[in-house]
């Protein structure tokens, strides 16, 4: 992430964290929010039209937890999903074309058709996979930060998990080795309230999930996880303190789902009031509005990043409608070793 000094001095009444994103760069910020939002979208409208099967888990809501964990990263760097993870995925370089393609199960997605919505992985692009097991990337991330340290590489892991998953022995097993080892990690919680549909104050002992933090001697972050110069800020923070070897960091995102859990959830557990509160939190429109307040950007401005992005996803989606099934005859290919 670049500071922008000439930016900064001219509006100095700039917070830090929103001056520290230099125009260009908050751009491709603005970008790929926009993508992940309207990807979800499209993928939301695709599964009611009968054109996706199975099902999905939307992170309609919380756009800037993962665009702002990921700004900091270089493109060596590894992310480990989950099976909210279609944002990791766009946030660090994913082609929205190919991940459309992976959900229709044809030959050219991202893992020719046989991962779908939960099993996305580009391992040239630094994603090491979403999983669909609760917490089942943490201890994967605990070996791709042994693997960093032993090979000596520049390099960081971040691995994204919710708070159901930090009830899981595998969230504290793998803190517990990351620290024992001072492994590169960012370990980033996006609490969006809710395991399914158990309300975390009822989960948990603790308020925070990185309260826990203290147990494995790394520091515990909380921060508003719609806010994503904040996101941002702490995410730089932790990837150079796990780039000296300063060891892991615990990061809490508060946000939220707009969406219910998975596409049969019928949201009997939380009240429209309560959505409707998160809804007027928008991490996409809040950003926007601080950028115009200051001077950054113009509505007009603006709205022509949206509208490419939505281009992009237009022809993300023909494409594709477009692509080519698996030829039947490859029904064991990758199944088997050679």
């Amino acid at each position: 992430m670049k500071a922008d000094t000439d930016t900064t001095a001219q509006r100095p009444n700039q917070r830090p964290e929103l001056a520290a994103i230099d125009d260009e760069t908050m751009r491709g910020v603005l970008r790929k929010m926009h993508l992940i939002r309207k990807f979800e979208e499209a993928a939301e409208a695709s599964y009611m039209r009968g054109l996706i099967h199975g099902t999905m888990h939307l992170s309609i809501g919380q756009e800037a937890s993962a665009v702002g964990s990921t700004l900091p990263l270089k493109a060596e760097d590894y992310i480990l999903s989950t099976h909210r993870g279609h944002g990791h995925c766009i946030a660090k370089g994913a082609d929205p074309a190919r991940m459309f393609a992976e959900f229709f199960g044809k030959e050219n997605g991202y893992c020719k058709g046989r991962g779908g919505s939960m099993h996305i992985a580009d391992v040239e692009g630094g994603n090491l996979g979403a999983n669909g097991i609760v917490g089942g990337g943490l201890p994967i991330a605990v070996g791709v930060g042994m693997s960093i340290k032993a090979q000596k590489l520049d390099r960081v892991a971040v691995v994204f998990f919710g708070d159901g998953a930090s009830n899981e022995g595998a969230f504290h097993e793998a803190l517990n080795m990351a620290s024992i080892w001072k492994l590169p990690i960012l370990f980033v919680c996006e609490n969006n309230k809710y395991g399914m549909s158990m309300d975390v104050s009822r989960a948990m002992a603790v308020p925070n999930v990185a309260d826990r933090a203290v147990a494995y001697a790394m520091p515990g972050i909380i921060v508003d996880g719609n806010d994503l110069p904040a996101v941002a800020a702490v995410a730089r923070e932790a990837a150079e303190r796990a780039r000296s070897g300063g060891g892991p960091t615990l990061i809490e995102c508060k946000t939220y789902r707009l969406r219910g859990h998975s596409k049969s959830d019928r949201n009997l557990y939380r009240t429209k009031e309560e959505i409707e509160e998160w809804r007027n939190r928008c991490p996409i429109r809040r950003l926007e509005a601080e950028l115009v307040a200051h001077g950054r950007f113009t509505p007009e401005e603006l709205m022509t990043i949206e509208e490419a992005a939505q281009a992009e996803i237009d022809a993300a989606l023909e494409f594709a409608k477009a692509s080519p099934d698996p030829d039947p005859k490859d029904l064991t290919r990758d199944v088997y070793a050679d």
